[in-house]
């Protein structure tokens, strides 16, 4: 959890800051009702369930410390709102009655200034304050916001003033069946040999279907297939290996070339499809397949790391002599942020092609194959873990902040409401929020990532 630390500064130093403060959230301010012991502020916080009272004695210098008395008011508990939504939804259209769910009339979402609050660069869900109603303000592609991350969420915060409340809200992102499958290449060509033994395996090139689920990839095939039949070997990351395995011996003299059609199916309503042409030609004499030395390489990369740095280094050996004997490796993969960042030597050098962030992809699979010159091969697959370094920035965002407090007030008056964010991990994400010294202001964190600013 990140910690929260706080000095004191000179009382110059706190009225700039509070003068910054009110100038960009010039309207914000608590509910207050003055009684004969003081002055109650309100502060409804949603993340821990309940109702936060405040009560602030009349004591009109700021140099005495006072005591702050917190009640846990009785009064509305609030849970977190989700909602559920296809991609590709038009702009306009209704997410959710969210003033409904949250048991809010709409003049109070009118006098409260509700709006919709979010880390995220792009804004996908507004709020209509006439309506009490969230809206569709950007048509979301659900393969361009989490790839193949599932669930696919959107979290931000319903934030209300006078006084300060907020509510969070979770809005799943589902599936539709808006791609097909593809193959990176139109055609693969082999060159096998008329002795290549029955059983043989030639790994083909895997489709990629961005969709999850039932619209996703779902299975392979093979056509015409007198000579090959197919078998598909799943893998802990949820894909599959496909293998083009020889089940009748090829006849040179009979026939050189071959043509197949390899195709890749979903399992979307109406279903998509994609092919591959395969070209066979049938050559002579090679009864040995490259084998690598380990079925499973293991490897890290420090993010940031410089184009052509070594990643790991990989052998496969082919017990045939000759130009038999002679491999060549090539990386298999079809997806284009694998082949754009790793590439693949004859000596069997994995070596960085490209800028490797961690905070976009933490590891990284690679497919290798080992060819023989006369078309035999054999595979084996690398998985690299990308190492985090300390480069990005905490970013600050005030949510909420009151516009003005008396002089007299409280210790533990809330003054405003703040999030931070690192996107680094473990340490280098963990951040401490300090205060300069000899201000009357102290930072406490109220929930994960989440702090408040009081006296």
């Amino acid at each position: 959890m990140r910690s929260a630390h706080c000095r004191r500064v000179s009382s110059a130093l706190f009225l700039d800051l509070l003068g910054h403060i009110l100038h960009f959230y010039w309207n914000y301010v608590f509910l207050s009702f003055q009684y004969p012991f003081g002055r109650i502020y309100l502060l409804f916080n949603g993340i821990k369930h309940g109702i936060h009272c405040l009560a602030l004695p009349s004591d009109r210098t700021m140099k005495r410390q006072v005591l702050l008395m917190s009640v846990l008011c009785l009064g509305s508990v609030f849970g977190q709102v989700s909602y559920s939504v296809p991609e590709e939804m038009p702009k306009g259209s209704l997410v959710g009655n969210i003033a409904q769910d949250l048991g809010l009339d709409l003049k109070r979402l009118k006098s409260g200034k509700a709006r919709v609050y979010t880390t995220d660069r792009t804004q996908f869900i507004e709020l209509s304050r006439e309506r009490g109603v969230l809206l569709m303000k950007e048509k979301i592609d659900r393969e361009a916001l989490c790839r193949q991350t599932t669930p696919c969420s959107l979290h931000f915060q319903i934030t209300l003033e006078s006084p300060l409340e907020m509510f969070p809200v979770t809005v799943e992102v589902t599936d539709i069946n808006d791609n097909a499958p593809a193959f990176q290449k139109e055609e693969r060509v082999f060159e096998i040999s008329e002795s290549a033994a029955i059983g043989s395996k030639f790994m083909l090139e895997k489709a990629i279907d961005p969709d999850i689920g039932r619209n996703g990839l779902q299975r392979y095939t093979l056509k015409p297939s007198d000579n090959f039949n197919l078998q598909a070997h799943a893998r802990s990351d949820g894909s599959k290996k496909v293998e083009m395995v020889l089940q009748k011996p090829l006849d040179r003299e009979k026939q050189e070339h071959l043509s197949l059609v390899l195709t890749a199916e979903d399992g979307g309503e109406p279903q998509m499809t994609g092919t591959m042409r395969i070209r066979v030609t049938v050559l002579d004499a090679n009864d040995n397949t490259p084998v690598f030395s380990k079925t499973v390489y293991k490897a890290t990369i420090t993010e940031n790391s410089a184009k052509g740095t070594l990643v790991t280094k990989v052998t496969a050996n082919d017990a045939d002599s000759g130009a038999n004997a002679k491999v060549t490796y090539v990386i298999g993969n079809s997806v284009e942020t694998v082949s754009d960042l790793f590439y693949i030597n004859n000596d069997g050098d994995v070596l960085l092609a490209g800028a490797v962030d961690y905070e976009k992809e933490k590891m990284f699979t690679l497919d290798i194959e080992a060819i023989d010159q006369g078309g035999l091969s054999g595979s084996s697959k690398i998985i690299i873990d990308v190492i985090d370094v300390n480069d990005n920035n905490p970013s600050i965002n005030v949510m909420s902040a009151s516009g003005s407090i008396p002089e007299d007030s409280a210790l533990k008056t809330v003054i405003a409401l703040i999030s931070v964010n690192d996107p680094d991990s473990d340490n280098n994400g963990k951040v401490n929020c300090v205060l300069n010294d000899i201000i009357p202001f102290e930072i406490k964190s109220t929930s994960n990532n989440f702090y408040s600013l009081v006296t």
